[in-house]
């Protein structure tokens, strides 16, 4: 029976409060198991630091999704070292490099493949500003080039570094849309086409909350399609510190961004749900499977 994980990032867990108070590993790790996630999202990047992550999980079932940011393909052995030894439900790689030309790209990808294929270990490239990545169009020109290249979807990037009009036009859901076929796993964060990260219980930010219970709802209803029956999705609620949160003048958030993370773990879970559902005639626009030309086709 396919199932969704839900983790929670540590990096998300930081206070970064003017009280000058952090909570311990520890007592992070006591309430993400004591919430009821089913894992956590760190880096796997330091031996000593991962050791030291997977010596506090002992005992609570969490599992690991292991966060790298590799500049070359050797770079991403230790981390699949790592994973050998400390194992993960998959790496999350985000590629710490930012080639012009698609070429250059191309022989980075297939060893990063290469390499995950031979160690036996999932490895998905998150969609992320300031890597190769960062941008849209260039995204989607690389899966014209590698069509089964395995994504880590966090649409926040793509939604403020294009800066979508509101409400989002078709072509634009389209492009989404093309990525979301590509999806491995999900990283969770609602944007605005001027920030990365907005409250989504603010009442007057429900537009941009429902766009992206829009996209996941897409993303789940693909993924589900083409899975396996016994095969796990991650869902990582990354609502980051300062300075991807908002701040107020007193320079601490706007919000309890812990408070969030259940609610949008909730809002996963209740997409999730729905998504095992057949989907009624009339359905939003953004479910047709009509397949997205090319960028030479559409010119």
């Amino acid at each position: 029976m396919q199932k969704l994980l839900i983790f929670q990032s540590l990096w998300a867990m930081e206070r970064r409060h003017t009280d000058g108070h952090e909570r311990s590993l520890g007592e992070n790790i006591a309430m993400i198991a004591g919430a009821g996630f089913d894992g956590v999202s760190a880096h796997y990047t330091n031996r000593r630091d991962v050791v030291r992550l997977n010596e506090a999980l002992g005992g609570t079932g969490l599992k690991i999704e292991g966060v790298c940011f590799p500049r070359s393909v050797e770079d991403l052995r230790l981390p699949l070292e790592l994973a050998a030894e400390f194992p993960v439900s998959h790496i999350n790689l985000q590629p710490d490099v930012r080639p012009r030309r698609i070429e250059d790209c191309l022989p980075l990808l297939d060893g990063w493949i290469r390499l995950a294929e031979d160690a036996g270990i999932p490895v998905f490239i998150e969609t992320h500003r300031d890597r190769m990545t960062t941008d849209l169009f260039f995204t989607l020109d690389l899966l014209d080039h590698r069509p089964d290249l395995p994504l880590l979807a966090d649409l926040s990037h793509f939604l403020v570094g294009r800066e979508f009009a509101f409400p989002v036009d078709a072509e634009n859901h389209a492009m989404i849309r093309r990525i979301l076929r590509n999806a491995r796993a999900f990283h969770g964060r609602v944007a605005s086409r001027e920030q990365v990260q907005i409250e989504i219980s603010f009442p007057h930010h429900r537009p941009w909350v429902d766009l992206f219970r829009e996209w996941w709802d897409y993303g789940f209803r693909n993924w589900r399609s083409r899975a396996g029956d016994d095969a796990e999705l991650v869902f990582t609620c990354e609502l980051g510190p300062k300075p991807y949160a908002i701040t107020g003048r007193d320079g601490n958030d706007t919000t309890d961004r812990w408070a969030e993370a259940l609610l949008l773990r909730q809002i996963a879970r209740d997409l999730w749900t729905a998504a095992a559902e057949p989907q009624q005639a009339g359905d939003c626009l953004i479910h047709s499977d009509r397949p997205m030309p090319t960028r030479a086709e559409s010119k």
